[in-house]
């Protein structure tokens, strides 16, 4: 069964920049995406990236393009989301999910982390 692990969240001050983790294990698909996704209380889950392990595309929307860069270690089965330029509106909790497609709806994911929290404030 697929495993995702997320670790690096924390408390981080506006301005500052934090890099997110997600350990992959047990996948059975030659090829998968991974996106990262957040939910800050009473709102819904939004999409901030992808990666696709295919070609390796990405994808990350306006919301966060410029401050958030998704990577992956293949050596290491990890996905990275380093998030720069932190903003108290990025406050959320932040989801690692694993599916045969790159897409932006949750629905389309097959397997979630727990969450890591990222909390930014002065």
């Amino acid at each position: 069964q697929v495993q995702l692990v997320e670790s690096g969240g924390g408390l981080v001050q506006p301005g500052g920049s934090l890099r997110l983790s997600c350990a992959v294990s047990g996948f059975t698909l030659d090829y998968y995406a991974i996106s990262w996704f957040r939910q800050a209380p009473g709102k819904e889950r939004e999409h901030v990236s992808y990666i696709s392990t295919r070609d390796d595309s990405t994808y990350t929307p306006d919301s966060v393009k410029g401050r958030f860069t998704i990577s992956r270690d293949i050596d290491k089965n990890t996905v990275y989301l380093q998030m720069n330029s932190l903003k108290p509106e990025d406050t959320a909790v932040y989801y690692c999910a694993y599916g045969s497609v790159q897409a932006i709806w949750p629905s389309e994911y097959i397997y979630w982390g727990q969450g890591t929290q990222v909390t930014v404030s002065s």
